[in-house]
């Protein structure tokens, strides 16, 4: 799993995230975050399971973030720390789905004991009842896909996913027919529009930008493929949602 620490003094931040790598296992990748647009951005590209929030923090505060990352459908499991014993915070927070509201200053054993019961209550038993995968999923697709989620906001092609497989073009291109009905960069598109969507439902981000985050150098283009997927204009997706 992953695991984003959101902190807007970076002795806690980096703090934090040094001591959950060092005593525990349980994370794969543990990202940081200054501000609420940082915490955001990678709310989107990473899709963390678990996020520490501070509630004080530049550019959008810690609630911000969860309402608009509840919005997005992409809100992580979420512990609240914060210096306000003002009951309001704690009931807003818990409000927007809070798992856990804790003052500051905490010790980091108790922090770390927290996310572990949390996560544990949230995580464990649906991940012991996760069926195993199909036998006839062809690898080469699955890294194809793993590959072009962690890097959809990067200028890849179909030759550059081919050339880090080391298969050939026409051969990941057979694959994707094969497997998922669709050409390669149908696929693409596709993830790069849903990730636009994301970002869509956020107000301080323009069309151009949205359309330069997720890998378009191109905002025509990018509008042309986005009402291709949805059927609708990014604006018109905007005002909708």
């Amino acid at each position: 799993m992953k695991i984003l620490v959101v902190d807007d003094e970076s002795n806690i931040r980096e703090g934090m995230s040094k001591y959950i790598r060092l005593h525990t296992d349980r994370f794969d990748e543990v990202l940081t975050a200054a501000n609420g647009e940082e915490a955001l951005d990678n709310i989107i590209k990473y899709h963390p399971e678990v996020m520490l929030l501070d509630i004080q923090i530049p550019k959008k505060n810690g609630l911000e973030v969860m309402k608009e990352a509840k919005k997005a459908g992409l809100m992580p499991v979420t512990i609240i720390l914060s210096c306000h014993e003002d009951f309001s915070y704690a009931r807003q927070a818990l409000h927007l789905g809070a798992s856990e509201y804790m003052l500051k200053p905490i010790r980091a054993t108790e922090l770390l004991a927290s996310i572990n019961q949390i996560c544990d209550e949230k995580f464990l038993k649906p991940m012991e009842k996760v069926s195993p995968a199909p036998k006839n999923t062809n690898s080469y697709v699955d890294d194809a896909i793993s590959f072009i989620k962690e890097h959809y906001n990067e200028p890849i092609s179909q030759e550059t996913v081919a050339e880090k497989l080391g298969i050939s073009t026409g051969y990941i291109s057979t694959l994707f027919k094969q497997s998922l009905n669709t050409r390669f960069v149908d696929f693409l598109n596709t993830v790069r529009i849903e990730k636009a969507c994301s970002y869509l439902t956020q107000n301080s981000l323009k069309t151009y930008e949205i359309a330069y985050k997720v890998g378009f150098n191109d905002e025509k283009y990018f509008s042309r493929v986005f009402k291709k997927v949805k059927g609708v204009s990014p604006m018109e997706y905007k005002k909708q949602n």
